[in-house]
């Protein structure tokens, strides 16, 4: 890249301007392209692992230790050459593997905080897309295609995958929903052995779905149950206006018509069109059934709400005709009896939260304990593959729990999950 220069990041200071040739979803920047504002900043950056950071000397108001550039010189790195391939294909290259670390509550956690601001990260995207499209097709084109392709790319590099419960409050409220529907549609997709071309396509489809809904914003909360006729024809627009807007972007058939059975049904009581399962695309079953699945989590009215056990107990019992049975199977299979956010009780009376599944071992979720003997910051977490002796008694609403174990164990208001590579636990037990 011209008048740039690959320089060693411990030679970062602040001012300078750098640019990360990596993806969004191997760092925590909103941007790729900044002016270094602060010292939080440069440690930021260093605990990446990178080998090498991109500087512009030009652009910022500091120049790298000249020491520093000479010995860069020495190793042949001159202005203007461009990052080495094997430094773009594997850009963590000097972090260490979360799938080499040991599974404690560190490694849980550090897993947590990366899940949770690859999710922000996401949200923003979104939100930056959808104020784009109106008027900056390209933009929101461009942006919507580098933040699936970024998730797929991971996720097909990650081998077996945890489904990982975010924590409170993370990400552009706005665009949960939208970024909760693709994280699971990619999931289930992958599970039911969809190439990346095909993941591709379903993860822009769930992230689209509801662009339509822009038309919607100033008629508040939509709760379809309680519309009038009007008023529900005008929300089951959306369905055309977002296959619109997708196709404005210049995207495949094969992402307009999973937007277009978002709200389709294998019994034919979907809408627009009254679809019947063998209508419907393998993409188009899997974006209606995890789009219901947030919306019994998340629904308009929190009162509503389901926790995530509950919401695949519903699927299953009472809406089990409106999906097709193979990928309702597969999702159940992949998000397990106890999903990620259910509230359960262990075998040994402890009440607990589940936190993530293992997508290849589901019945055994990693699950937070409430033990009064210590403080909720360090609160236990139990790894149930490792302990096979100690499960699962029953599941239980939020208002079931003790006080004191209700206001340990804070049971989300939102149900949000992101995917991280599986650690192997080995034999070792709980995380404690």
């Amino acid at each position: 890249m011209k008048n740039s220069l690959l320089i060693d990041p411990a030679q970062l200071r602040v001012g300078m301007f750098v640019q990360l040739d990596i993806g969004w979803m191997h760092h925590p920047f909103p941007v790729s392209s900044f002016r270094i504002s602060s010292s939080a900043q440069i440690d930021t950056l260093r605990s990446l692992g990178l080998e090498k950071v991109r500087y512009f000397p030009e652009k910022g108001d500091l120049f790298p230790n000249e020491n520093v550039l000479e010995k860069v010189g020495s190793a042949g790195l001159e202005r203007g050459d461009a990052m080495p391939e094997a430094q773009v294909s594997s850009p963590i290259a000097g972090a260490v593997d979360p799938s080499a670390q040991a599974s404690g509550p560190s490694a849980y956690r550090q897993s947590l905080a990366r899940c949770d601001q690859r999710f922000m990260v996401a949200t923003q995207r979104y939100c930056a897309l959808v104020a784009a499209a109106a008027d900056n097709i390209s933009y929101a084109r461009d942006t919507s295609r580098e933040l699936v392709l970024e998730c797929v790319d991971a996720l097909l590099h990650s081998g077996d995958s945890v489904i990982r419960l975010l924590s409170e409050g993370v990400g552009e409220r706005s665009a949960l929903h939208p970024v909760n529907v693709m994280v699971l549609s990619l999931l289930l997709g992958k599970a039911q052995g969809m190439a990346a071309e095909e993941l591709q396509d379903l993860g822009l489809a769930a992230l689209l779905h509801d662009l339509g809904k822009m038309h919607l914003r100033q008629k508040g909360v939509w709760t379809p149950e309680i519309l009038s006729a009007a008023e529900l024809a005008l929300y089951q627009s959306h369905v055309g206006k977002s296959v619109a807007l997708a196709q404005r972007m210049g995207f495949s058939s094969a992402v307009l018509t999973a937007i277009a059975q978002h709200h389709e049904m294998a019994d034919g009581s979907g809408f627009p069109l009254h679809l019947l399962g063998d209508d419907m695309g393998k993409a188009g079953r899997i974006l209606a059934l995890v789009n219901r699945y947030d919306g019994l989590c998340n629904p308009a009215r929190a009162a509503d709400a389901l926790t995530p056990h509950e919401a695949l107990s519903v699927l299953f019992a009472q809406f089990k005709g409106q999906f097709e049975a193979v990928t309702l199977g597969a999702f159940i299979r992949m998000m397990g009896v106890y999903p990620p956010g259910s509230i359960v009780q262990l075998v040994n009376d402890q009440f607990a939260i589940v936190l993530s599944v293992n997508s290849s071992r589901p019945l055994r979720p990693k699950v937070m304990v409430h033990d009064p003997r210590v403080p909720q910051g360090q609160a236990p977490v139990l790894d149930l593959e490792s302990v096979p002796e100690l499960g699962i008694r029953r599941s239980l609403k939020p208002a079931q729990l003790p006080r004191a174990a209700l206001d340990y164990l804070s049971p989300r208001e939102r149900i949000c999950y992101f995917f991280d590579r599986a650690v192997d636990t080995g034999s070792h037990g709980a995380d404690l």
